[in-house]
Order: structure tokens, then C-alpha cells, then sequence
């Protein structure tokens, strides 16, 4: 059952952007054209931008303590949204600008930092 649902929503929405496509193009006409031009320009520059990017977050990310896994989803929703800004289409757009403007919670905990193996304290014995 989950599995058919599952396939529903996938086939729905290209469906969807289908419809809509068809719509908007016999409203607007070419400045659909252009529209979808200029998006999918935008996500390719994106993609290269993160690209770039991606390494100097995480040095960043580990000299502030934190882990690199937080680094690596902060550019992989850059990147899945570049690609759906690449992909013709008005919801998937939605989508990429949803995952660029939504902020991530930042992370309560920071990793240990360990500079000398040393850990000062006090002991006693009690028997």
C-alpha cells in the first residue's frame, strides 16, 4: 500500500508540472520560455558555486568546532536545489527557493576539542 501510494505522488508531479507548464504557456506565452531559461542558468551556477564552496565550509566548520556532516547538508540542499532549479518547471522551483530561504537549526552540541591528551582534575581515593 505505501509502495502504490509512494508511486502516486511520484507520478503526480510531473504531472503537475506538466499541467501547470501548459497553463502558464498559453497565458505568457515565450516569457515562459524565458523564465525557464533563466532558472535552469541559475541552478547550473549554483551547482558550480557549491561546488567550489563545499571544501572551505568544512575546513570552516571543523576549525569552529562542529562536525562536518552539518557542512555537507548545508551543500547538498544547495545542490538538490540548484538541480531542481535546472529542472522546466514552476513547483519544482518553488522547491529549490523553499530548501535555499528555509534556515537549518544550528546544533546544540559541539564536538570536543582535545588540543594537549591532557585532562586536568582532582581525584580521591575512597575506600
Amino acid at each position: 500500500m505505501r509502495l502504490l501510494f509512494l508511486l502516486m505522488i511520484l507520478l503526480a508531479f510531473p504531472v503537475l508540472e506538466l499541467v501547470l507548464l501548459i497553463e502558464l504557456a498559453q497565458r505568457y506565452g515565450w516569457w515562459l520560455a524565458v523564465y525557464l531559461l533563466i532558472s535552469a542558468i541559475l541552478g547550473f551556477m549554483l551547482i558550480q558555486d557549491e561546488r567550489i564552496v563545499v571544501f572551505g565550509r568544512m575546513v570552516q566548520t571543523l576549525q569552529e568546532g562542529r562536525h562536518p556532516l552539518l557542512a555537507l547538508l548545508a551543500s547538498a540542499r544547495k545542490m538538490i536545489a540548484g538541480l531542481l532549479l535546472i529542472i522546466p518547471g514552476v513547483v519544482s522551483d518553488v522547491l529549490a527557493l523553499l530548501l535555499l530561504i528555509i534556515p537549518v537549526p544550528a546544533p546544540r552540541r559541539r564536538m570536543p576539542k582535545d588540543e594537549d591528551g591532557v585532562i586536568e582534575g582532582e581525584w580521591r581515593r575512597e575506600d
